[in-house]
């Protein structure tokens, strides 16, 4: 099928998009995603604005802290190291396992992100890695937690006129460890389960998070406990998620094992 008729708007600035936004117009990035809801005539706007060159949106920024990414950096770049990994490597391999190259050249970071599929590995990736998303809108300017910014399936915290711009990664403190797994029925399509850890103890930050739950990702609110073996990954998914049955969640405690078994803890029994 083709899409319907539908005005295409090119700008030159961060400027022009959110006055294109105000007119009515609808977001596109990488449109690895929204181009096959066209095709279907899913989705039917009648203008849309292209974001995936916008300058301000494919800048880089770095401190001793962060780094921060342009919304448009493309899968692609994160891969290849064209742009500063700041958790020197987890960044690449993450990128290296979404679909396939062809999906990676053009799909882009913030567009996976405000797109919002619950299973899509930027939504996990980054709010394991505890990733804030910078906004800009007609009010001004934004930071929101990743884990704030997913607020369900195919759902977040953009408000009118709002665009993602960047999201900015901590840098990781000296010996923090990372664990990432997704379960594939086959290469590159979405994952069916999906777990990240991190353990970085020098900055504070702890955090097991769980994704492909057909919602946004589910950070555990007591990370120590499974770290210190004192809950198994299903006991702690069953806790965190009283409503799901023990065969549906089996699949995601195994994600969470392996990630722990990544990060050097235990192992994905």
């Amino acid at each position: 099928m083709k899409p319907a008729p539908f005005d295409y708007l090119a700008v030159d600035d961060l400027a022009g998009a959110t006055a294109a936004l105000a007119d009515g117009a609808k977001p596109m990035g990488g449109n690895q995603s929204l181009g096959p809801m066209l095709n279907l005539r899913l989705a039917r706007p009648a203008a849309l604005v292209d974001l995936s060159l916008v300058p301000e949106l494919r800048t880089v920024e770095e401190s001793a802290e962060w780094v921060r990414l342009g919304a448009a950096i493309t899968h692609a770049e994160i891969e290849d190291g064209e742009v500063p990994d700041p958790t020197g490597g987890w960044l690449r391999a993450a990128a290296a396992n979404i679909a396939y190259r062809a999906v990676r050249n053009r799909g882009t970071l913030g567009g996976s992100l405000a797109h919002a599929d619950p299973a899509a590995d930027w939504v996990i990736v980054m709010t394991g890695l505890c990733a804030t998303a910078l906004l800009a809108g007609p009010s001004g300017t934004r930071r929101v937690p990743l884990e704030d910014f997913l607020t369900g399936p195919f759902a977040t915290g953009l408000r009118d006129g709002e665009i993602l711009t960047a999201v900015e990664i901590p840098r990781p403190g000296a010996g923090a460890r990372w664990g990432y797994w997704k379960y594939m029925r086959q290469v590159g399509e979405f994952a069916k389960a999906s777990a990240a850890v991190l353990v970085d103890r020098e900055r504070g930050r702890l955090r097991c998070t769980v994704g492909a739950l057909g919602r946004q990702p589910l950070v555990l609110a007591e990370p120590e406990a499974l770290l210190a073996a004192e809950v198994t990954p299903r006991e702690a998914l069953a806790q965190a998620l009283p409503g799901r049955s023990p065969a549906d969640l089996a699949l995601h405690a195994t994600a969470l094992a392996r990630a722990l078994a990544e990060a050097g803890i235990g192992d994905a029994a």
